[in-house]
């Protein structure tokens, strides 16, 4: 007796004929009709009653279908552990990266990295740069994708990949000046207290002898764009964001604009896994 003929006969009952279970099977249907008939030699007794249309259970049948239903089900357990076992053990990149990237492209550089490296399972978590160094110091991400501030804890390696520089953004055909200062007057959507962006825009503003208004503090540079675009304040946002598909807003050309941190890599010190480099490679 082996098991593919328990299989097939128990997809011939649970299907309603051979037919259906050859096609279920992906096995030639001679081939399902042929074992079953070895199984029910082996028993020495029917186990189907056929018909031109359908199969039914004997009374022989039906007995032993209840004997066997529970091995093959345990079986699927089985194999259904394993898989997950041989999941666990695939080779695993964490990639954390900061919501817009400017001209890194991101998704296609992951998807190169499984082309390189077949088995590879590979998670992304978008969040901002702060709490993804957070992430990479609790080891719950191999590698941060977004700015690499100046004041980067040696804890980390950080490879710079593009360079990035800060422009104010303000609403559709408003008032347009080369001077932060200029705007001291005027409500700013900056990124959460904590973000670079937030940090940046204090900065500049002490540079030039003010003390922004924050009104609008939001998660992602995609949404202070929109409160500008929506004409309820200005903003220091990255180029790559300001110029990027979304919410009109004009772009302004700072006559001193502050440094904004370049794009690139960012891993813990002595650790670069195959994975990581690749990831790096492709991305610059």
């Amino acid at each position: 007796m082996e098991l593919r003929q328990l299989v097939y006969f128990d997809a011939v009952v649970r299907h309603g004929g051979f037919t259906r279970a050859s096609a279920q099977l992906r096995v030639a249907q001679p081939a399902v009709s042929a074992q079953v008939r070895r199984l029910e030699r082996e028993l020495g007794t029917p186990l189907l009653h056929r018909t031109t249309r359908r199969v039914a259970l004997t009374a022989a049948g039906e007995v032993f279908l209840a004997r066997i239903r529970p091995v093959l089900e345990q079986l699927d357990d089985a194999r259904a552990a394993l898989a997950d076992l041989a999941g666990q053990e695939r080779p695993l990149l964490r990639v954390g990266a900061t919501p817009l990237l400017g001209p890194l492209d991101l998704p296609s550089a992951l998807a190169e990295c499984r082309r390189r490296h077949p088995g590879l399972r590979l998670t992304l978590r978008e969040a901002l740069i702060g709490e993804l160094l957070t992430a990479l110091d609790n080891e719950e991400l191999d590698v941060v994708v977004g700015p690499i501030h100046q004041d980067l804890s040696r804890r980390y390696v950080g490879s710079p990949l593009v360079p990035e520089r800060v422009v104010l953004v303000v609403p559709p055909a408003s008032f347009r000046s080369p001077v932060l200062a200029d705007y001291r007057d005027e409500p700013f959507a900056c990124l959460v207290a904590g973000s670079g962006l937030h940090a940046i825009l204090r900065a500049a503003a002490a540079a030039e002898g003010f003390e922004p208004r924050i009104d609008y503090e939001a998660d992602q540079p995609a949404t202070v764009r929109a409160l500008v675009s929506a004409g309820l304040g200005v903003a220091l946002l990255a180029a790559s964001t300001a110029r990027a598909a979304g919410p009109p807003v004009d772009v302004v050309e700072l006559r001193q604009p502050p440094a904004h941190p370049p794009l690139g890599v960012i891993r813990r010190s002595g650790e670069l896994t195959a994975a990581v480099a690749t990831l790096q490679g492709v991305l610059a």
